[in-house]
């Protein structure tokens, strides 16, 4: 039974019209990611970093899910328990393209974390720096986002999908941020086969195969070759 473990980045979201780090123009171009993604930014200026993820928030809710979310849905749910979808992205797309189970290793947009208890719950459209933990009634509410600095969440069940994997599969990532940048070591060490499908490959020989393309092109045609059609 062939066990595939997928990690997404940033585009697969980017046809959707989410940017990325990269984008010369984007959300991320306007801000010092010092003050607005770390936990000392925060301490410092809580309602520049909440501004940023309102918006960051409202464009999430605005996108649609593309081509490769649901062509990666569609493999999930034909190969039930054999697929372990990742993902570094902090948008809802994947379940709303019809995923399952997706393991947001830099946590979700739609989730609001209390820096003091650590409760989570849903989080509004707007969150203020005033808002009560509905938990412990302080106001050290965030977005539930995985800042610099910070570990990245599901370490080791993502460990345990990389241990049992045939085929490890990186989709739009540029392959750069650690720790997910040494997922393709640790899986090919444990003999897993490793597939690159990105716009710009990464390093020429980190992985055994490369597509290259769209990710909207490129995911489903990829989907349709593992399934046969």
């Amino acid at each position: 039974m062939t066990r595939i473990v997928i990690l997404t980045g940033a585009g697969v979201s980017a046809e959707s019209g989410l940017g990325t780090f990269r984008d010369t123009d984007g959300l991320w171009t306007k801000y010092d990611l010092a003050e607005v993604a770390t936990p000392e930014g925060f301490a410092r200026n809580p309602r520049l970093v909440h501004d940023f993820y309102n918006a960051r928030r409202k464009t999430a809710l605005q996108a649609s899910p593309n081509a490769a979310h649901a062509a990666l849905a569609r493999l999930q749910a034909a190969l039930p328990g054999r697929v372990t979808l990742v993902t570094q992205n902090i948008d809802d797309l994947h379940e709303r393209g019809g995923a399952s189970d997706v393991i947001h290793m830099h946590g979700q947009i739609m989730r609001a974390l209390c820096a003091d208890c650590a409760a989570t719950w849903d989080a509004p459209p707007v969150m203020r720096a005033e808002d009560a933990c509905p938990s412990c009634g302080r106001a050290r509410t965030r977005p539930d986002i995985v800042w610099f600095g910070e570990m990245p969440y599901h370490m080791e069940i993502i460990a345990e999908a990389l241990e049992r994997a045939d085929l490890f599969v990186a989709i739009g990532t540029s392959g750069e941020v650690y720790p997910a940048a040494g997922f393709v070591e640790e899986a090919a060490a444990m003999g897993a086969e490793t597939l690159e499908i990105n716009l710009d490959p990464s390093a020429p020989g980190r992985f055994d195969r490369v597509i290259q393309g769209p990710a909207t092109q490129a995911v489903p045609a990829w989907v349709a070759e593992v399934l046969g059609g």
